[in-house]
C-alpha cells in the first residue's frame, strides 16, 4: 500500500470515528462535563518520545482500535483493546490489578484528536480510580499518523 493510500485510509478511519464520538463518551464525563485528567497529566508526542529515549521509560498503553494498533503504534506499547469497549477496559483492569500504583503509565489513542477521542477518557478514568498516581495522557492534536509517525518518531507494527 502506497504512502498516499495509507494516509487516505487513516483519514477515512478518523472521519468515521469522529462521527461517532459524541455517542461514545462515557456517561460520567457527559454528566459532569469534565475530563478525568489535570493539565499536568497531559504530555505531547515529543515529550513521550523523549521519555522513551531516557533511562526511566514509562509503560505505554495504546487504547486505540485494533486496526490502528496493528498498522502502527508506539514501540513496546501494550494493547488491551479500545478504551471505549467493555472488553478492552476489563482487560486493562486485569493487567493493572497486578501493577504497582506508582508505576509511570502513559495512555494514548490516536484515532482522532485526543479532545474528542472515545477511548482515552474511559481508560484514563479506570486507571485513575484504581489509584495510579503517575498517569499521563498524550495530547494527539490530529491523529497518530500526523502527530507521531509523520514526525519521524519510531513505529512498530503488529500482524
Amino acid at each position: 500500500m502506497s504512502l498516499s493510500m495509507k494516509r487516505i485510509f487513516f483519514a477515512a478511519i478518523a472521519v468515521l470515528l469522529a462521527a461517532g464520538v459524541i455517542a461514545t463518551v462515557t456517561e460520567r464525563n457527559l454528566a459532569t462535563g469534565s475530563d478525568p485528567w489535570t493539565p499536568a497529566e497531559l504530555i505531547t508526542p515529543e515529550t513521550l518520545f523523549k521519555e522513551l529515549s531516557g533511562p526511566k521509560k514509562p509503560t505505554v498503553v495504546c487504547v486505540a482500535f485494533k486496526i490502528l494498533y496493528n498498522t502502527g503504534h508506539v514501540p513496546g506499547s501494550l494493547f488491551f483493546g479500545p478504551g471505549r469497549d467493555q472488553e478492552g477496559l476489563e482487560a486493562l483492569k486485569q493487567w493493572a490489578a497486578s501493577q504497582p500504583r506508582n508505576k509511570p503509565i502513559v495512555i494514548y489513542c490516536g484515532c482522532c484528536p485526543w479532545s474528542h477521542c472515545p477511548n482515552v477518557r474511559p481508560a484514563f478514568s479506570l486507571l485513575k480510580e484504581m489509584g495510579f498516581s503517575q498517569l499521563q495522557l498524550v495530547e494527539i492534536e490530529n491523529d497518530f499518523g500526523r502527530d507521531w509517525r509523520d514526525k519521524g518518531y519510531p513505529v512498530e507494527k503488529s500482524k
